[in-house]
């Protein structure tokens, strides 16, 4: 038998359709499930739609940990809603305040060997438990809750060497923001990073999540570590020690790509404003003036990090011109803080603690100032999703936040003096209480607010497209340019008719307005289009407005799969020049009634031919001529019904 990766192996045991050949499509078997509040509303809807009476996953988790403001009753209708969706169909409920979805997944549900599907872009941080995790559209997560199988590309395999050890004041953080200096923003894309190497063993189960958390911002399919007797010691402090089992690439497996980075060589790292792959040391950019800290999010809110943090704290004063935000990964994480009086240190230094929650990481409470320089230890800091549209967001390691929280400006953590020493117990504080299990549900009724509206019908595909260019974007157009986060957009999840509207409003405001009086029409993009989160909103949005196709340089994974999952045609130029002969306004037609690999635009308004390639598989087309996934699925449903 030849010589595997630790995902081939993996992939191998899940694989229900294919081969594991690079770039042909697989179907895998999904063992866990997870959602969280912002995607997991329209997904439960979609979960709903599809008559199915129990989930069929061995373990699926409602998360609530996006929206938590509740300025009205919108966000707290959706809870309500989510709530008594998990009761009914055999979901845990993790309840709002519990935590952030990936830290408490990684804590007490994470393990070795299985597969977990998620509806946030960040799934692949248990990725750190040797999982295969992967980020996807909240349909997909609906559909593999239902018992379908879960189909992708077959990705490449990118092994990361990891030799050496990190200095003291170096972290997890810089390895990953290495990486993305090295791949980009899409150098990742339909691809696996795969970590080994004796640099490994020096890493922690915390630190490894932080790096495969943040492997989403390459593009790639998903990150993995092995699972070794680090993973164990985690597994044992959590109580959960008979859930491990070893599990490593074969010596000598052969990698379609390979990386290698010394972890000694490595310097305190940050990403500039507004790309998590602009990357300089930090010691180059040190003398910036800082308005605002922000510690948290699933990239960087784990015991391990905070302790960091309150020991680099302790008696000491956030820095008068400063603002510092701390925010736990959950409450496991507190109830440790506290009981070992650590957690005093960041009250007495001045720092604001916010709820366990995402929070600042998706512009939900904390926007900057006009024209501020904040620091944050998230895992993007795309233009605007701080919620301030001319804020400058940098992304760093807990010890950079820190010394800048300090200093009140930007300075090489090493500064800071002796490198603190931080005791992680052998068996950590654990409570449970805050996740409702199905069974202790009394009350299985599934509430619903005025704001939670039945999913759109989409029809077929006709078979001719016609309109016009609504809207021409450069390159890297993020899932927050086309829907944006805020307290304000993302109470309105459930509501398709309402989020529409903000359809591109920070790009275009006229946008929705332009698209639902021209009855829809085509959109044309650069590079990377829809990189960023899962959030299918950016799909349904445009959808709902009649986009009927988007005519873009190359796509995002996650993005791509929404877009066929809801009947939009994902079309990429033959030749990226032809990118230049298209102008807003332009009236273009497209003949699809046989959806062939490539097909011709015809542009009237100029009277040119264009050729695009559609990459889809048979699969995918079918999904898209019947009108979505969610269409297909309940037509083979209702194909499938024994008549009485």
């Amino acid at each position: 038998m030849p010589k595997q990766t630790l995902a081939q192996k993996i992939i191998a045991k899940h694989l229900v359709e294919g081969k594991m050949v690079a770039g042909q499509e697989i179907a895998l078997k999904i063992d866990h499930t997870l959602t969280q509040d912002s995607t997991g509303t329209m997904a439960y809807l979609e979960f709903e739609a599809m008559g199915i009476s129990k989930v069929k996953t061995e373990l699926s988790l409602s998360f609530v940990d996006h929206s938590m403001l509740q300025n009205d009753f919108r966000n707290a209708d959706d809870h309500r809603y989510l709530q008594g969706v998990a009761a009914k169909y055999g979901i845990i409920f993790s309840r709002p305040g519990n935590g952030i979805c990936h830290q408490l997944y990684l804590e007490r549900f994470a393990r070795p060997g299985r597969t977990l599907l998620g509806s946030d872009s960040h799934t692949p941080t248990a990725g750190g438990m040797g999982m295969i995790a992967i980020g996807a559209g909240g349909l997909d997560v609906a559909a593999a809750m239902a018992g379908e199988p879960f189909y992708l590309e077959m990705p490449k395999i990118v092994g990361i060497k990891l030799t050496g050890k990190l200095q003291v004041f170096v972290s997890a953080k810089d390895v990953i923001l290495q990486v993305l200096k090295i791949l980009t923003v899409k150098g990742g894309v339909n691809k696996i990073l795969e970590y080994y190497g004796p640099g490994v063993d020096t890493l922690s189960v915390p630190e490894r999540g932080t790096i495969t958390n943040m492997g989403a911002e390459t593009g790639a399919t998903t990150s993995i570590f092995p699972s070794d007797e680090t993973t164990k010691m985690f597994l044992e402090a959590q109580g959960r020690g008979m859930m491990w089992e070893e599990l490593k690439a074969d010596p000598d497996a052969v990698y379609d790509e390979n990386l290698e980075i010394d972890l000694s060589t490595l310097e305190p790292l940050i990403a500039l404003p507004h790309s998590p792959d602009s990357i300089k040391k930090v010691s180059e950019v040190e003398g910036i003036a800082v308005d605002q800290v922000c510690i948290g999010s699933c990239t960087n809110s784990s015991l391990r990090d905070l302790k960091i943090v309150c020991a680099l704290l302790k008696g000491k004063q956030v820095h008068e011109n400063t603002s510092l935000t701390v925010s736990a990964g959950s409450r496991q994480v507190m109830e440790n803080l506290a009981t070992t009086g650590e957690l005093e240190a960041l009250i007495q230094s001045g720092a604001r603690i916010l709820e366990n929650s995402c929070g600042p990481c998706i512009g939900i409470g904390q926007s900057p100032p006009t024209g501020a320089v904040s620091l944050r230890t998230f895992n993007r800091n795309f233009k605007g999703r701080s919620g301030t549209q001319d804020a400058q967001v940098y992304l760093v390691s807990p010890e950079t936040a820190t010394a800048a929280a300090l200093n009140g400006k930007i300075v090489d953590p090493r500064k800071l003096g002796k490198f603190p020493q931080i005791t992680m117990a052998e068996r950590f504080i654990l409570s449970d209480a805050m996740f409702i299990q199905p069974s202790q549900c009394a009350n299985k009724e599934i509430i619903r607010g005025p704001n939670i509206k039945p999913l759109p019908d989409f029809t077929a595909l006709p078979k001719k497209l016609q309109g016009k260019v609504l809207l021409k974007t450069g390159d890297n157009i993020t899932t927050d340019d086309i829907i944006p986060g805020g307290a304000e957009i993302m109470s309105l999840r459930s509501n398709i008719p309402q989020i529409s509207t903000y359809t591109f409003c920070h790009v275009d405001k006229t946008f929705a307005s332009r698209a639902e009086q021209s009855r829809g029409g085509f959109i044309v993009g650069g590079e990377n289009y829809g990189q960023g989160s899962s959030r299918e909103h950016a799909a349904l949005a445009p959808k709902y407005l009649g986009i009927k196709a988007i005519i873009a340089k190359s796509f995002a994974r996650i993005h791509l799969a929404n877009l066929v999952n809801f009947g939009i045609l994902p079309l990429t130029f033959v030749n990226k020049k032809d990118y230049d002969s298209i102008t807003l306004d332009d009236d273009l037609e497209i003949e699809v009634d046989d959806l062939k690999e490539q097909l011709t635009i015809i542009n009237k308004t100029k009277g040119t031919h264009i050729a695009v390639n559609l990459n889809l598989s048979e699969l995918e087309k079918e999904q898209v001529q019947a009108g979505g996934k969610l269409a297909l699925i309940k037509a083979k449903q209702n194909h499938n019904k024994t008549p009485e």
